[in-house]
């Protein structure tokens, strides 16, 4: 299976279409992943054919994940047997971890928009983890980066800005193979990040800024 994203279109209440969380995000350096494309290029690996198989196991994990939460049945005949297999471990812990939970959904994978902010995001979880309102993000990457709870800080804001209460955050990282890991982190405050945020936004305006007047003096 191919690895497929899709991208939502943020617009205002006027129309204005607006960048998402992500995009803001997206001018952050990430030295692990250089670090990793360079680990296994010395193991004579692609890193695009591993990112690739990757990126489709994280995939198929994290609509999994939402289809047992919302209690519905998956649809798993665009993957192959190879994608399916791969995705048993990290469900396996999932499902540990689920066991030891209430978690009822209230929105899951809904488009916000701010309109104080002009920005837009997809928080994959907000609902009630153990009747307490919890804003919850599900990653399968290797590890857990500041970036994360940047993300997660922008989120928060999204669903205040509609009336939502969020009584706490929390990040739940399902490793794509067993050496990979599993771990729940709460986000504690997110003041910082919320600023992070916020700066990496300025800056990414100002880029765009700078780009199109470049332009114009082309």
């Amino acid at each position: 299976m191919a690895n497929q994203q899709i991208h939502t279109i943020y617009k205002k209440a006027d129309g204005t279409r607006v960048p998402s969380v992500t995009t803001y995000l997206g001018i952050l350096n990430k030295p692990a992943l250089i670090d990793w494309a360079w680990q296994l290029g010395v193991q004579g690996l692609d890193y695009r054919k591993v990112r690739d198989q990757a990126g489709d196991t994280g995939t198929l994990v994290h609509y999994l994940i939402l289809c047992k939460i919302k209690g519905i049945e998956p649809d798993l005949s665009i993957y192959t047997p190879q994608d399916i297999a791969c995705a048993s471990s990290p469900m396996t812990k999932f499902e540990d971890w689920r066991k030891q939970h209430s978690v009822y959904p209230i929105a899951m994978e809904v488009p916000f928009i701010s309109e104080v902010y002009s920005f837009g995001g997809t928080p994959d979880f907000y609902g009630l983890l153990d009747d307490v309102p919890t804003l919850i993000d599900f990653k399968t990457s290797r590890a857990v980066y500041m970036e994360n709870f940047c993300q997660l800080a922008a989120y928060k804001v999204l669903l205040e800005e509609q009336g939502q209460l969020v009584e706490q955050v929390r990040l739940l990282r399902v490793g794509k193979s067993e050496d990979e890991g599993f771990e729940e982190r709460s986000a504690g405050n997110l003041d910082n990040h919320w600023k992070m945020f916020l700066a990496c936004q300025q800056i990414y305006e100002l880029q765009k800024q700078i780009r199109k007047t470049g332009r114009e003096k082309d």
